[in-house]
């Protein structure tokens, strides 16, 4: 079977529908935050561990999932369609019943911990159907899931102007994603039988030099990543209402907008880095991309306050180039890594990953009492420029022959 196959384009087309639809339940607290703190009253500091409980949730789901080896000794799908199924749940118990604030904060914690089973799966799933186009392949897929995270400002833009509704419409769509992959998805012909139980594996992966390389590359990326899709949108919120003559509901209409292109573009920038990646090679592309962002992180803040248009525009760039480069690192992995256990290693991966994103997310507004919107995304640069050495040292190892069939 070759990459040109129909059942391959299907797979991707599914399981990108399903990662879109199930990964949207990421940000649904978040967008709605506007919303919280008028009727809930809600401080800076509770505003931020609706974000990051999230965070924290996926990291306590993906070190259980890790040290346990379930990406790789449960059927994938059933992996995805049953924890996407319990995060959909779990958000929609959000969204009928709660409200205080301590609560939901749990709830998101819980709905991070089944997200966990969604986002490591689904890329495991979509490696078994490519090899030659991997790169392209995992682009789609992260492009879809940045696409999903984006979703719940697309439903508060132009959803309900009740909170709830819209966050119940959110698990809808979260339920819809399990059940295309269950019914309609399956492994594709580079799968491996299940492994068995191996704790070793928790050491192992980061023993590999090239793997270890791709993830310090990754966290580096990481470092910005969700700091950014969670702030950003805060700040254009500010920014818009730092500037004389708006109307406020043209001002809520525009943020949310916004902000669903300003993350909504990282889809392209994905595609777009997965098809060059498969091409030029993925080192290449990630350290270009790690440039882009940091750069970005540099001169987005002197744009606040200002017209909103050069504001959108750089931050769509930044949008664009953030994410463009992440499924690259996991591209990397699947390639470097044993076979017998990728979904292990992309699992702690992401462990470490978003055990960082928890640190940034939680500074930016610390630093934004303190040296305002203006200088306060400055924190994220040092990550992208620490990423971009980290996959210049792979470049030059000798298994980055292995990368996209030495395109590395």
């Amino acid at each position: 079977m070759t990459d040109a196959s129909p059942r391959r384009w299907r797979a991707l087309a599914l399981l990108a529908a399903a990662e879109l639809l199930g990964m949207a339940l990421w940000f649904s607290g978040s967008a709605v935050v506007p919303a919280l703190a008028h009727e809930w009253n809600l401080s800076t500091g509770q505003a931020s561990w609706l974000a990051n409980a999230v965070q924290f949730g996926f990291v306590a789901g993906t070190l259980i999932s890790a040290t346990l080896n379930l990406a790789d000794i449960i059927t994938t799908r059933h992996l995805f369609a049953v924890s996407a199924l319990l995060g959909a749940l779990t958000n929609a118990f959000f969204g009928l019943y709660v409200h205080q604030v301590n609560t939901a904060i749990g709830l998101r914690f819980l709905t991070g911990v089944c997200l966990a089973g969604v986002y490591p799966p689904g890329m495991k799933l979509m490696a078994t159907w490519f090899r030659e186009r991997r790169g392209m392949a995992l682009g789609v897929l992260v492009g879809a899931l940045t696409m999903g995270k984006a979703t719940p400002y697309l439903v508060n833009a132009l959803g309900s102007a009740n909170w709830r509704i819209n966050v119940v419409f959110v698990s809808i769509l979260a339920v819809l994603g399990g059940l295309i992959v269950l019914l309609f998805v399956s492994d594709g012909p580079y799968a491996l039988p299940p492994a068995t139980f191996d704790l070793a594996q928790i050491v192992k992966v980061f023993r590999n030099r090239g793997v270890r390389l791709a993830s310090f590359g990754y966290f580096g990326h990481m470092w910005e990543l969700y700091a950014m899709w969670i702030w950003i949108p805060v700040m254009i919120r500010a920014s818009l209402a730092a500037q004389q003559g708006a109307s406020t509901a043209v001002d809520s209409t525009l943020a949310e907008a916004g902000s669903f292109l300003v993350m909504g573009s990282g889809a392209i920038g994905c595609v777009v880095a997965g098809l060059i990646a498969d091409r030029v090679g993925r080192t290449v592309v990630t350290s270009v991309a790690m440039a882009i962002s940091g750069s970005c992180c540099l001169l987005v803040g002197f744009l606040f306050g200002g017209s909103v248009w050069p504001l959108l525009l750089v931050a769509v760039i930044w949008g664009a180039s953030v994410v463009a480069d992440s499924a690259q690192f996991s591209s990397c992995v699947t390639e470097l890594g044993d076979p017998q256990y990728i979904g292990t290693a992309l699992t702690l991966q992401m462990c470490v990953g978003f055990l960082l994103t928890t640190v940034s997310i939680e500074l930016i507004p610390k630093v934004v009492d303190h040296v305002t919107w203006r200088y306060a995304f400055m924190i994220l640069a040092p990550g992208p420029f620490l990423g971009v050495l980290a996959m210049l040292r792979l470049r030059g190892l000798p298994e980055a022959v292995k990368i996209a069939h030495g395109r590395r």
